[in-house]
């Protein structure tokens, strides 16, 4: 049983994926079984090219950004499991107890992170109930998102990214899925409101 499993190895998803890992030391995140689906092969990122973001080098293009943030995940939080090459199919059930199905296999978890594009051709049997036309987008795209409140559609159900509702921007997916790990780590945390920060200070 994981305590949550990430959707999408993304921006959103990843970004999602590294406060999640940072706060490992936190006596309410110790033990916590963390996964994220790092299938990426419609991702947008792929054919990005970013200088306007910030924090990122020039010309840094979405594809190095792909792997080097699964690097960053896999060296810093190895405790986090990254579940590569496996779509998934359906989401079922409810907190506590989601089954998410892929086309390899089926995992139980307690909460589930849907950190996917905002595309029409979302197709994840159980979520679909969820699925309205984005509203921040232009309508001839046909662009979709996740009925949700703050990102959160159900209990121990998220989204983040442009399948929340936000824009296309880098620096907007991040902080989207940085926002829902700390609504995590809230909850892990019996509801007292919580962060991971590293700090040069010893």
């Amino acid at each position: 049983m994981y305590d949550v499993l990430i959707i999408g190895g993304g921006v959103s998803g990843v970004s999602c994926a590294l406060v999640l890992g940072s706060a490992v030391n936190k006596p309410y995140a110790s033990g916590k079984k963390i996964g994220i689906f790092t299938h990426q092969k419609t991702s947008n990122l792929q054919e990005a090219l970013f200088n306007n973001a910030y924090g990122i080098a020039p010309g840094t293009t979405g594809a190095d950004l792909l792997i080097s943030s699964l690097s960053q995940l896999s060296a810093l939080y190895p405790h986090v499991r990254q579940l590569p090459n496996e779509k998934v199919t359906a989401v079922s059930g409810q907190f506590p107890e989601f089954t998410v199905i892929t086309n390899k296999s089926s995992y139980k978890t307690k909460s589930v992170v849907v950190a996917i594009g905002w595309v029409n051709t979302f197709a994840i049997d159980g979520l679909m109930d969820f699925v309205e036309p984005h509203k921040k987008a232009i309508p001839e795209k046909n662009r979709i998102q996740l009925k949700n409140v703050d990102h959160k559609v159900s209990e121990g159900l998220f989204v983040t990214g442009t399948l929340a509702g936000w824009r296309s921007q880098l620096a907007i997916a991040a902080g989207s899925g940085a926002a829902v790990a700390t609504d995590i780590l809230t909850e892990w945390n019996d509801g007292n409101q919580s962060q991971s920060h590293d700090s040069i200070r010893k």
